[in-house]
């Protein structure tokens, strides 16, 4: 219910009273068992549609004023608040009674006896992660890499790269427009714009083909596969010669002499003692 029909019930409810007191027929809006009771009205109190329109007719018999529109403005669907919870049964009492029993049991003897804790490889092994590192560790720092040595010299190179462009664009332009100076303004601007894109395509087009032309080169080196044969044998100590080394040589003994005597051991003679 929304304050004007609250208000026009109100006056109907005033109207029956006086028509009561002359023994007149009433004109209200009807109430069925299946609708809304209409007694007491207050804002926010349900009415069915049916009610709305006979109120809309019973007010417009005695104000020809009276809209619906004015009715319905600040109505709102009425929505039934839920139906309340029905009491729990005896036997559900007494089951749920027992289930909390049993609950208090279990948590009291978890409490008092706590399970074994599980056994984790990170609780056995506390320093494996540190003992993993250290093993792996590498012993040299080149074996590293030097990933930012490559990344400083990938952006130095574009930047180059950059520069490049610029300053070809940048004096190609220059040197239109200082040639181009008995020219009008338009024509210098124009001569001087389409020469600057003429270069920067030319530059673009350039640097695509040596990439391009570098990846050929690359993919034709992987695809190479390096082949390897024997070019020449030799064995250790052999010369060229294969005779020479094939006669015996006799070695001389010690104890020849150089005549091929026996060469004989010489003793000083003794001194007489004085």
């Amino acid at each position: 219910m929304t304050a004007s029909i609250v208000d026009g019930l109100r006056k109907l409810e005033a109207a029956d009273e006086r028509h009561d007191d002359r023994g007149a027929d009433k004109d209200g809006p009807s109430t069925h068992d299946s609708e809304p009771s209409l007694k007491d009205p207050a804002v926010g109190n349900p009415i069915s549609h049916g009610q709305i329109v006979d109120l809309w007719k019973a007010l417009q018999k005695q104000h020809p004023s009276s809209s619906l529109e004015k009715l319905l403005q600040g109505a709102r669907v009425y929505i039934l608040p839920p139906p309340p919870k029905p009491e729990p049964s005896d036997e559900y009492k007494a089951l749920m009674a027992r289930l909390r029993r049993d609950e208090a049991a279990r948590a009291y003897e978890r409490m008092v006896n706590p399970p074994p804790r599980y056994e984790t490889f990170d609780a056995r092994f506390p320093h494996a992660a540190q003992s993993f590192a250290e093993a792996n560790r590498v012993s040299n720092k080149a074996d590293l890499g030097d990933d930012d040595g490559v990344t400083y010299t990938e952006v130095h190179r574009q930047v180059v790269l950059i520069i490049n462009f610029l300053v070809s664009i940048l004096g190609v332009a220059a040197t239109l427009w200082v040639l181009a100076r008995w020219w009008s303004m338009p024509a210098r601007v124009f001569l001087t714009l389409g020469g600057s894109i003429v270069v920067a395509v030319a530059e673009v087009g350039v640097y695509q083909t040596y990439v391009w032309r570098m990846g050929q080169a690359k993919a034709r080196q992987k695809a190479q596969r390096e082949v390897k044969e024997v070019v020449k044998t030799w064995v250790v100590g052999q010369d060229g010669d294969e005779k020479k080394g094939d006669e015996p040589v006799l070695l001389q003994s010690k104890d020849d002499d150089a005549d091929g005597g026996i060469r004989k051991r010489a003793t000083a003679a003794a001194k007489p003692d004085t």
